[in-house]
């Protein structure tokens, strides 16, 4: 590694650059031994004046500023087309509106006038989508001015013809020559970036396999115009741009990792598009960052034809839906659809059935199929359809309906024709309604408030006719929720079907929801990616559950078995037996090195694992403080050691977290605190950039925190079993500068003979 570091005005803000001889610790070097990158403790190769005078720093900050300039230009260019745009846009449908007189004496004269309009929409159409275009190339230049580009690589693609070099950024651009000025991090080419080898290499591209000489891969520490260092790199774990990132304060928001993608997680994010991707990774290696990456480059290869509203991410907690919250924002892309599974279940579920979301195992889920497949409906298996205290439809009409289609089994098809001819018997009831004389006076009654919302204007029934079709869309605004009952299948009695299909007294809400799936075909079979992190922490039955509902979409599960946190929830054996059945053969990939937390730190929580596990981690963290371990042997020590802690916390830069099990326990040490007590971190509250914050284990799982304070650390809170085992590798886990560690009384034996104690 050649790192290159310099600026006209020297900051504090800079980072030292390692020497090329700098240590770092290749994965799957033993955790126990605490090896790590020490990026800070290696001097710099050369002195600020010499760095000043380095002719590949002045090239590469010309090149970048030349490179902004025209980016400025091209934004200017953009902004005058668009204003233009809308003025022309404006004078041609001003005109075209003054010319066109629409005439429908004559069939020929009505034809002719839609002809007429038709062309005026094309027109207006034409000036949409260049204004679009536009606007989206504006979007481009708007992220590229905050950092033109983050990487460079000089390609040799055959011997007697010259490198070409291409900057890599957060978006792809080019200028009005056609010349590429930036590449997007996402297209193919840029996978020579990612792959971090010297030498020969390959990329895929329109179903080829493109080869090239990989002469130069660069890494720039850009702010706006300003090039602020370079390094130039080839082993990934020696990576520069990481490490001062890295040495970062954590931010209240995740930040994109695009710059500093390493290779492994790079195999992620370029997978190929299989039905389903399961990625075992430990504790802060970066997958959630690698999964928005992912979703990211897929909207990249369907640009056009993906649809963020396509695209569910099911998150552990709204917290965590906070703390991801802009990270596809600031790669120019939007978010896709983001739901908890209780949000799931209870949009589905009926308001008094909660969440559905423990206490099933798969096996009920599989008698349910199997009863369903010989199923008949019997005549209570219906009910009426009311809405505003009015019964429409009648529990023997819904009878004589799935009559009507009694040659078809019981099922998917069968429910989606009743549900079609339910909708236009509701149609039928409602026009004969809409004809009587009580609804005719309703509607001449209604207030001037009324006929605003329903109709948006006042109404004055020219005839009767017209009188009746009022009447229809003032009953049709009274009764919707009567359609929309039609279209949820409310007119089955499923807990009555379940009890006698299952023959059980009753059935629990995940039983009820897969019920009515397997019966109705009740599902979204437009969603085309669904993305579960934190796999580990569902159940068997709630992961099948998901499986059927997104039935056609291709899956992303990300997870680490080391931090299922809850009792009898899926081990990856689970994990792969549902999808298998749901989707067919599950392809794998593990990340093993951990970027969130100091050598220490990641040899602490390692060392909660079995030793085969724990020599494949490996952190490239700094070496930092050794974490402390505190047992107190009596109450008045506790408390006081508690108090010392928050309070040192507080004084200290960053963000810390007071990491209880359970609400109970946090409500305890805020009693025990009292005034002095952190702030509870709520299901749906924000964290705060910096402070001391107290927070359940549930609510901090996927999220990390410069500090970490375990407040009761005894054998009590931490028996040697293995849930307790993984709650506190998980607790441990989310530090990523330091970590305390209290005990009131015996510590817990997991812990035995690890840490700094006093």
């Amino acid at each position: 590694m050649d790192p290159k570091q310099t600026s006209e005005k020297p900051s504090a803000s800079q980072a030292a650059c390692p020497t090329p001889n700098s240590p770092a610790q290749a994965p799957g070097a033993n955790a126990d031994a605490g090896a790590s990158a020490d990026a800070s403790a290696a001097p710099p190769s050369e002195s600020l004046s010499d760095q000043a005078d380095d002719p590949i720093f002045a090239a590469e900050q010309r090149h970048l500023s030349a490179t902004y300039g025209t980016l400025q230009t091209i934004g200017r260019n953009l902004v005058r087309q668009m204003e233009k745009a809308r003025q022309e846009a404006a004078a041609d449908k001003k005109a075209m509106a003054e010319e066109l007189a629409p005439n429908l004496a004559t069939y020929a004269d009505a034809m002719e006038t839609y002809a007429d309009f038709a062309a005026m929409n094309r027109v207006i159409d034409g000036y949409n989508l260049a204004q679009d275009a536009n606007a989206e190339e504006l979007a481009k230049v708007q992220l590229l001015l905050k950092q033109p580009y983050f990487a460079k690589v000089v390609l040799q693609f055959k011997p007697d013809q010259e490198p070409k070099e291409l900057y890599i950024g957060n978006a792809g651009i080019s200028d009005e020559n056609y010349r590429r000025l930036v590449v997007d991090w996402r297209s193919p080419v840029a996978e020579t970036y990612y792959n971090q080898d010297n030498g020969r290499t390959s990329y895929q591209a329109d179903g080829r396999t493109i080869t090239a000489d990989l002469k130069l891969r660069r890494q720039f520490d850009i702010e706006e115009d300003r090039l602020r260092a370079y390094f130039d790199t080839s082993v990934a774990i020696q990576d520069s741009l990481l490490l001062a990132s890295l040495s970062k304060r954590r931010t209240a928001q995740m930040q994109a990792i695009t710059a500093t993608i390493q290779k492994e997680q790079n195999l992620v994010v370029r997978h190929e598009d299989v039905p389903v991707l399961l990625v075992s990774g430990i504790a802060g290696s970066g997958k959630t960052s690698v999964l928005l990456q992912r979703i990211a480059y897929l909207f990249y290869q369907n640009r056009g034809s993906l649809d963020p509203s396509e695209v569910f991410l099911v998150t552990p907690n709204p917290v965590f839906r906070h703390y991801i919250d802009n990270v596809l924002p600031d790669l120019g892309e939007r978010n896709p659809e983001t739901l908890t599974w209780d949000e799931f279940a209870k949009g589905l579920l009926p308001p008094d059935r909660g969440s559905g979301d423990v206490g099933v195992p798969l096996e009920a889920l599989a008698r349910i199929d199997k009863a369903v497949a010989s199923f008949e409906f019997d005549a209570n298996d219906f009910k009426d359809i009311h809405c505003a205290d009015t019964r429409l439809v009648s529990a023997d009409q819904v009878r004589k309906v799935a009559a009507k289609f009694g040659r078809i089994p019981a099922g998917p098809h069968r429910v989606t024709l009743m549900r079609e001819e339910l909708h236009a018997r509701l149609e039928t009831r409602l026009k004969q309604m809409a004809a009587t004389d009580e609804v005719l006076d309703e509607l001449s009654a209604l207030s001037t408030d009324e006929q605003l919302r329903i109709f948006h204007e006042l109404i004055v029934p020219a005839d009767e006719q017209e009188e009746r079709a009022l009447a229809l869309r003032f009953l049709n605004d009274r009764y919707a929720d009567a359609y929309r009952a039609v279209e949820r299948d409310d007119w089955l009695r499923i807990d009555r079907i379940g009890m006698r299909l299952l023959n059980v007294p009753g059935l629990a809400p995940l039983e009820w929801l897969y019920l009515k799936m397997a019966l109705t075909g009740l599902g979204n079979p437009n969603a085309k990616y669904v993305m579960i992190d934190e796999v580990q922490d569902y159940t068997a039955a709630q992961l099948a559950v998901l499986a059927r509902y997104f039935r056609r979409a291709r899956f992303l599960l990300l997870g680490d078995p080391n931090q299922a946190i809850a009792p009898d929830t899926a081990s990856f054996d689970d994990v792969r037996a549902v999808f298998s059945a749901a989707r067919g053969p599950v392809e794998e990939c593990r990340l093993m090195t951990s970027y969130r937390s100091t050598p220490e730190i990641t040899a602490l929580f390692a060392s909660l694992l079995d030793r085969e596990e724990r020599l494949r981690i490996s952190s490239i963290q700094r070496a930092e403080t050794a974490p402390t371990i505190i047992a107190c042997p009596d109450e008045a020590r506790y408390v006081a050691e508690l108090r010392r802690a928050v309070e040192q916390a507080r004084s200290e830069e960053g963000l810390t977290a007071v990491i209880v099990p359970w609400k109970h326990e946090a409500r305890r040490l805020q009693t025990l605190l009292g005034d002095t007590a952190p702030a509870l971190v709520g299901e749906h509250d924000e964290l705060p950039d910096g402070g001391v914050v107290l927070i359940t284990l549930k609510l901090a799982k996927g999220l990390e925190f410069d500090q970490v304070i375990v407040p009761d650390a005894s054998a009590r809170t931490f028996p040697n079993d293995p849930l307790a085992r993984r709650r506190l590798y998980t607790t441990v886990s989310r530090a990523t500068r330091k970590i305390t560690i209290l005990a009131h009384g015996e510590l817990t034996p997991l812990l035995d003979g690890k840490g700094a104690r006093t």
